[in-house]
């Protein structure tokens, strides 16, 4: 178990890790570090105790902020795939081909209906390309 020193808010700490953990360890210890030094930037004297307690629960504050906006990022991503999944199946269930009787239907209304199938299937290629990528 290898022992290190560790220096937070200019005090250092002996400290021991385990076996290949020692990156992990300074790692923390660098944002612990960075947390120390807005608080000692603020002039107050603060206790050792203190000061790790402080630093600490910015850390922790920082954390929950982080786990938050995680979840609700998870959340939007599992109603995107929800809609892109839904889109998929409309197109996979909707029919390729209509026949049009052309007495009917006039032809200003067949090329409009033609130019919205265009820009249908255009849109469908572009929401393939995003989630494929």
């Amino acid at each position: 178990m290898p022992d290190m020193t560790i220096v937070i808010g200019e005090r250092s700490f002996a400290v021991a890790c385990q076996d290949g953990e020692e990156g992990y360890l300074s790692a923390a210890a660098e944002l612990l570090d960075r947390e120390a030094k807005v608080l000692a930037s603020t002039g107050n004297r603060l206790t050792q105790d203190r000061m790790l307690l402080m630093a600490g629960l910015m850390l922790a504050d920082k954390s929950i902020s982080a786990e938050e906006e995680l979840r609700a990022l998870d959340r939007r991503l599992a109603q995107q795939t929800q809609l892109l999944d839904e889109m998929q199946a409309r197109q996979a269930a909707a029919p390729k081909t209509v026949e049009v009787v052309k007495e009917i239907v006039p032809d200003a209304a067949l090329a409009r209906l033609n130019a919205l199938a265009d820009k249908a299937e255009d849109l469908a290629a572009r929401t393939r390309a995003r989630a494929a990528g």
